[in-house]
């Protein structure tokens, strides 16, 4: 038997642009759970009036925001981060194409060191890095007698402005 939702104003009906939509209809159409949208909403990142019911409405630029949260923190962004980019958009009015055009570009270069840190990790994990472990041959030769901590902790070679291993 298929399960049927049935929201008041369900996404099945036809809904304008200024409609404003409920949390069911929130989370049917983002993809995201209920409770995770309540999460939301108590850290800041959405916002929602109450109808006459007291129930929670949500105008539709709220999907975007949503979609902007989720994929961020798919490739590690900190919430607070999130967050704090989200706070620069406008809460009274639906952001136009310029406030999340300003935004993109901002976090362009944010994104670009992420992706360079991920080809660092997927490119170099089966080499030295630097972490102090002289397990492989090659730390012997690029990392002899784990010179490279006194360069500080952690993975020397994976840390963003730091030389790339030899290849060889």
């Amino acid at each position: 038997m298929v399960e049927v939702k049935h929201y008041p104003f369900g996404m099945s009906q036809s809904l304008k642009s200024n409609d404003q939509l409920l949390i069911g209809q929130i989370a049917e159409r983002s993809g995201i759970p209920i409770s995770s949208i309540h999460f939301y909403e108590r850290e800041g990142l959405i916002f929602s009036t109450r109808n006459e019911g007291n129930h929670r409405q949500f105008s539709r630029d709220v999907l975007r925001r949503l979609a902007f949260i989720r994929a961020s923190q798919r490739v590690g962004i900190p919430l607070t981060t999130i967050k704090d980019a989200l706070d620069e958009l406008p809460k009274k009015r639906t952001p136009k194409e310029g406030d999340w055009e300003k935004l993109g570009k901002k976090w362009h270069k944010i994104l670009s060191a992420q992706i360079d840190y991920m080809e660092r990790v997927r490119d170099d994990l089966s080499t030295c890095i630097g972490c102090g472990c002289l397990s492989f041959q090659r730390c012997q030769l690029v990392n002899p007698d784990d010179t490279m901590s006194t360069e500080g902790a952690g993975p020397r070679r994976l840390l963003p402005g730091t030389p790339r291993p030899d290849r060889g």
